[in-house]
Order: structure tokens, then sequence, then C-alpha cells
């Protein structure tokens, strides 16, 4: 009896189970960010039938979750993201709601008709998805765990299946859209409070890179920096290598050349391509500014100094990331710095330029040539070097 309950086919030590346990996890969390996320909800590559299949059949086994469905409440996450339309966000529900909680927002959340029928399209619709994964969530995990108690024994093989229905509610569910969206580093300012939880990316498949995704959401690549790596990165390169997958995006680099006399279209666009480059350049720039405002009000006027150095922290941040009352202390703040209050417009009017879709190539071009102009014509020394760095883009 004691054999049956501690050993199967496979009799292990505690570690073997425990190194078991980690292997399988991971398994599941590279078909998380490979097939559903990646793939299925941005489309940033594409996945040969037979990796496509094995990743569909694996989530069944081990999750349950249904394609459609993930892809759906996560689409919708980005279309509203931080706002109380966001089926999962801390800023609305609270971190530790999300943390210990995410999966049932989820669950709640895929059982919404219209969030399902609007942002669930392109998603299998085979038979075998029909029939069995959509049709039978549950028996997939029943026959997972049948396998481990016949593998590896019935206490360990259920310690195993425990810690495999548990992983991905935790670290995806729990941690990604948790604290993901509220603790960490950004090296992006994307319009919503994602972060970058770590800048190595294996424990959760690169997942860990979230302010990343939120920039450029349809990239394959979650890694930006030189620093930073994404484990799930690696094992698409490894599926490309041997014909199993297709990248279709990644996050476009910045390339700079000599400064251009003038705008032109191909400046325009390839400012529009790496805005986010071009919000962080602004950033650095602006942060001069402050230096050197803040020095000469500390001498000419304190009151101003300790106003405008209370909304130091708020001055880098999109202006939709601030409430009401934070947006009007950053305005109260500036009105003792026509520098800052310049910078602090101008920005406003940089990123309306990648916002306007309907306007015409030559109307853009004209838009950041006069922007360039105002911009060099200030007397504000860190906006005219920004605006020259601007006209390098290539």
């Amino acid at each position: 009896m004691q054999s049956v309950l501690f050993s199967g086919v496979f009799d292990l030590p505690w570690w073997g189970a425990v190194l078991v346990a980690l292997a399988l996890t991971h398994v599941t969390i590279a078909s998380v960010t490979i097939f559903l996320h990646r793939h299925q909800a941005h489309r940033a590559l594409e996945l040969h039938p037979v990796a496509s299949h094995f990743f569909r059949f694996w989530l069944w086994l081990t999750t349950g979750m249904v394609t459609k469905e993930w892809a759906a409440v996560h689409r919708k996450h980005h279309a509203k993201c931080d706002t109380p339309e966001d089926p999962h966000s801390p800023q609305v529900f609270g971190l530790s709601r999300v943390l210990w909680g995410g999966v049932f927002l989820y669950i709640r959340e895929s059982n919404v008709a219209q969030t399902i029928s609007r942002y669930g399209h392109g998603t299998p619709d085979d038979w075998i998805e029909r029939k069995l994964y959509s049709r039978h969530k549950i028996l997939g995990i029943v026959l997972m765990g049948v396998l481990d108690m016949a593998l590896f024994g019935v206490v360990p093989g259920g310690l195993i299946l425990l810690t495999q229905i548990a992983w991905i509610p935790f670290w995806a569910a729990g941690v990604v859209n948790g604290i993901g969206h509220y603790w960490g580093y950004r090296n992006w300012q994307a319009p919503d409070s994602s972060t970058n939880i770590s800048p190595i990316g294996i424990l959760i498949g690169g997942e860990e890179l979230h302010n990343n995704h939120h920039a450029f959401p349809s990239s394959a690549k979650l890694s930006n920096k030189w620093y930073e790596f994404d484990v799930g990165w690696l094992y698409i390169r490894v599926l490309q290598a041997v014909g199993l997958a297709t990248v279709k995006h990644v996050a476009p680099t910045a390339r700079l050349a000599a400064p251009k006399p003038t705008i032109d279209l191909d400046t325009v666009q390839a400012v529009i391509r790496c805005h986010y480059d071009v919000l962080s350049s602004y950033g650095r720039s602006l942060k001069q500014a402050y230096a050197e405002e803040f020095g000469r009000l500390r001498r000419l006027s304190p009151r101003e100094a300790r106003s405008l150095q209370a909304v130091k922290r708020w001055l880098p941040k999109d202006e939709r990331m601030l409430d009401e009352s934070r947006r009007a202390r950053v305005a109260t703040a500036l009105r003792g710095s026509h520098a800052l209050a310049t910078m602090y417009s101008m920005r406003r009017e940089l990123t309306a330029l990648w916002s306007r879709s309907a306007a015409t190539g030559e109307q853009l071009v004209k838009q950041l040539q006069d922007w360039c102009h105002r911009a060099e014509a200030s007397g504000i020394a860190p906006l005219a070097e920004f605006s020259r760095r601007l006209r390098s883009y290539a």
C-alpha cells in the first residue's frame, strides 16, 4: 500500500518530484506565453500546426483553459487597460485581489458573452476544439492527474498535479496581471501602469517583462534592453530554427544618423515607429530642464521650487495616467517655470503626432517641421537639443 502511495512507474526521491513538478509547470508556462499570448492573442508569430496543436493539447491537459476565452480576455485587457472595464487591473480592483484571486476575475470575464464575441476572433474553431477541448475542459486535468499518479505514485503525483493546477492561476493571472501593473521598473512610458517585474524572464517564461510587452504588444520578443532575458524568445528562436515557427513582428530598434537639415517623410515614419524611444529621450531632456529650473527657482523663489519638487515624480508620466487632482497640481507648479510649462505642453503636441491616423504624410511632415522649428527657437537648451536628436531618426 505504501509503495502505491509513494511510488509509481518511477520511484523518485522528494527532490526528484520537485524537479518534475518544476519541469512540467515550465512547459505549461512556455505554452501560455508562446501559444496563447504571443501567437493567439497578438499574432506576433505563426506556429506550425504540429507545434500549435502540441501547445493546445498540453494546455487542455494542465489548465483546462479555452483558447478563445483566454485570447478574448487578454485582448480586452489591452483595449481597456487600467480602466474600470479592464478585467483584472490592480489599479481598479486592488493588488491583493488580483494577486490572490486573479483567476476568478478571469473566469468571471470569460463568461461575458459580449467579451468573447468581440475579442475572441481568429482562434481555433476546428472539430477537436468544439467537441473536446472547449466542451470537456476538466477531462484533460483528470487525465493528467491519473497519469501523474501512475507515473510518480498517488501522493507525489497528486502534489505534482496540484502544483500544475495552481501554477498558472498564481503566476500568470496573479503575479503578471497584479504585480506587473503595480510594482517594478519601466523602460517605456506606455499609457498604462505596466511594469517590468524582473529583467530576467525565466520563471514566468519572459512575461516578467510586462512593460515592454504593453509598449510593443505585437512583438514576439519581450526583452528590449541588453541586460534583459526572455526565455520565451529563446524557445521561439529554437522553434524557428527547426521550421516550427515564423516570427512576424518584433519591437522596432531606433537607429540614429546625422541630423537632417529638415524633416522629411522618412523621419516622420521613423519617429512614429520608434515613438517610445522618442518619449524616453524626451523624458531625459525634461529631467535636465527640471534640474536647471529647480536650481534657478530655489535661488529666486523657494516657494515655487517646493511646489515644483512636489510634482517631480509625475512630470515624466503620461498625463492620462494622472488623476484630475494630480494634473491640477502639476499645472499649478508649472506656472512658475516657463521652460518646463513649454516642454510639458510640447510633449502633448508631439504625442498627438502618432495619434493622428487620418492625417496625410504631407500634413505630418509639416506638423513635425513646425514643432522642431518652435523647439529650436524656444531658447530652452534641452528642448533644442532634443529637436536636433529628433531629426536624426532614420
